[in-house]
């Protein structure tokens, strides 16, 4: 049993509960589930499998909460994990995490691990997307959670990181339908996080960007340069690049419907939303504040 907690967010996911729960078994020695009051079993299923469950109301973000579940939660291991509750490990990893982890040097603050996203039964192996470098386990104290409205990644304080070799999948259960509201909630989430990048509303810790870097790093110059490219355009030239470039077209009909939404109508979306507070509020950025606040809820103004 590897010295290591597992942290994972829910709310209502009483359909995945149970098989990442299991897939912990091999190596967790404590997880805990960050609920928010979820009105399904969710909380009882975890709990009757040894998950000690915190419940915390919504902040707003996966961040904020993410963050409170580390601050709160009981963490007495040297290392921690993030997990999504439709995520699993597969076997192969948890033996590499139980032979692997405990012999890292002290110089060694974190592991990348390879994601694989499963899509209506459909391993998505092209475009890009795989393999997804993300960094998921992290000496506890030496890592904190970007404070970010969308795409947060765990920023480290200190140390090196290196690589496992073995996969965890994301693989959502829920339909079509709840995909499309799910990411229509993402895509307002995106789009303040890119007209923070724009009109740096809030400073926030963060994922240095860089070319030349970690996966992260990388991506995280690209959406800055993303942003500054015009509306509209910008998600048809992502599209392409993923679905002919990147060969999505390899993925079948399942990778058609996925890298035409995720890639496609979903970046599109986030470019309607700025459109509309764009119309509403020009490009004046306290006309921008005030909308985001007032229509939306989302402060954003320091102090």
């Amino acid at each position: 049993m590897a010295d290591i907690s597992v942290l994972i967010l829910t709310y209502n996911e009483e359909r995945h509960i149970e098989r990442c729960l299991h897939s912990l078994e091999q190596f967790a020695k404590n997880i805990f589930v960050i609920d928010s009051f979820s009105t399904d079993r969710t909380a009882e299923i975890a709990r009757d499998l040894g998950a000690v469950v915190l419940q915390h109301s919504w902040p707003g973000n996966h961040a904020e909460q993410f963050q409170w579940g580390l601050e709160n939660a009981a963490i007495d291991t040297e290392w921690v994990m993030k997990l999504d509750a439709d995520e699993y490990i597969l076997p192969e990893l948890a033996e590499e995490i139980n032979r692997k982890l405990a012999d890292l040097g002290n110089e060694i603050s974190a592991v990348y691990m390879k994601r694989r996203v499963h899509f209506m039964g459909k391993w998505i192996k092209y475009g890009g997307y795989y393999p997804t470098w993300l960094l998921r386990i992290w000496r506890h104290g030496r890592g904190r959670m970007e404070q970010r409205w969308m795409d947060e990644h765990i920023k480290l304080i200190s140390g090196r990181s290196v690589r496992f070799e073995n996969d965890f999948v994301d693989d959502n259960r829920h339909g079509l339908t709840a995909w499309i509201e799910k990411h229509n909630n993402y895509a307002t989430r995106e789009a303040v996080d890119i007209l923070n990048t724009i009109y740096a509303f809030r400073k926030y810790e963060s994922v240095n960007p860089n070319l030349f870097g970690t996966q992260e790093e990388r991506k995280r110059w690209l959406k800055m340069k993303y942003a500054s490219m015009p509306l509209f355009m910008r998600p048809l030239l992502y599209f392409m690049f993923r679905y002919f470039i990147k060969a999505g077209f390899m993925d079948g009909v399942p990778g058609l419907i996925w890298h035409t939404l995720q890639g496609g109508w979903y970046r599109f979306l986030v470019d309607a939303k700025i459109y509309e507070i764009y119309h509403k509020a020009g490009r004046d950025r306290d006309k921008i504040l005030d909308l985001l606040a007032d229509e939306y809820n989302i402060n954003l103004k320091e102090g």
